[in-house]
């Protein structure tokens, strides 16, 4: 499919739905957004931050509100396109008499509030576990305060890599040299790896 520089070539090249996308088009230009093609399809921004979009498939066409999860809702008019979208939420249409303007309307308003009070579903931060210290390394640090300071200077990563080293050994005699191995290390405020990165 040939990729369009303009939204009248998006319309254009899916002109099964000519009418009904114009007419989406004039609701949505009537509220002063700035318009642009992205992803080879219109989308609509206030101040550089994408509102919603237009979209149109072989059944059916719709308008994609960005945030659409903060959108109230109150007519049952949105679907999450699929489970892992989180944000996105679209308002299908089949046919131009499925398009309620009044209520079109309403929705890309809301939206566009929503826009200016920075509404905005922020990426989920992926948590590193915490350190789960072996019980070998437990005791070590219990009997020896000079060892324990030391261990706790050490950053989380550099602790985690100590804790696995040990944890990661199958027989209690490896885990034992393994620990004796290290303690000189943590001691000097070393990670296991230093030689790689600095912890």
């Amino acid at each position: 499919m040939k990729k369009p520089t303009s939204v009248e070539e998006y319309i254009e090249i899916n002109d099964h739905f000519k009418t009904p996308l114009e007419n989406l088009r004039d609701l949505i230009t009537s509220l002063n957004m700035e318009e642009n093609i992205k992803w080879n399809a219109p989308v609509y921004s206030i101040n550089g931050k994408n509102v919603l979009g237009l979209g149109a498939f072989k059944k059916h066409f719709c308008i994609w509100f960005f945030n659409g999860v903060f959108l109230k809702d109150e007519q049952n008019c949105l679907e999450q396109a699929q489970e892992k979208t989180k944000a996105l939420r679209q308002m299908r249409f089949e046919t131009i008499e499925d398009i309620n303007k009044p209520v079109v309307l309403a929705y890309i308003k809301e939206a566009i509030e929503n826009q200016k009070l920075g509404k905005a579903l922020k990426p989920e931060r992926t948590t590193k576990k915490d350190v789960v210290i072996p019980e070998l390394l437990t005791e070590a640090i219990k009997n020896d305060t000079s060892f324990k300071t030391a261990f706790n200077k050490l950053s989380p990563s550099c602790q985690r890599e100590y804790c696995n080293y040990i944890i990661e050994a199958k027989r209690d005699k490896t885990k034992i040299s393994r620990l004796e191995k290290i303690k000189a290390m943590i001691l000097k405020g070393g990670g296991l790896h230093d030689k790689y990165k600095n912890c």
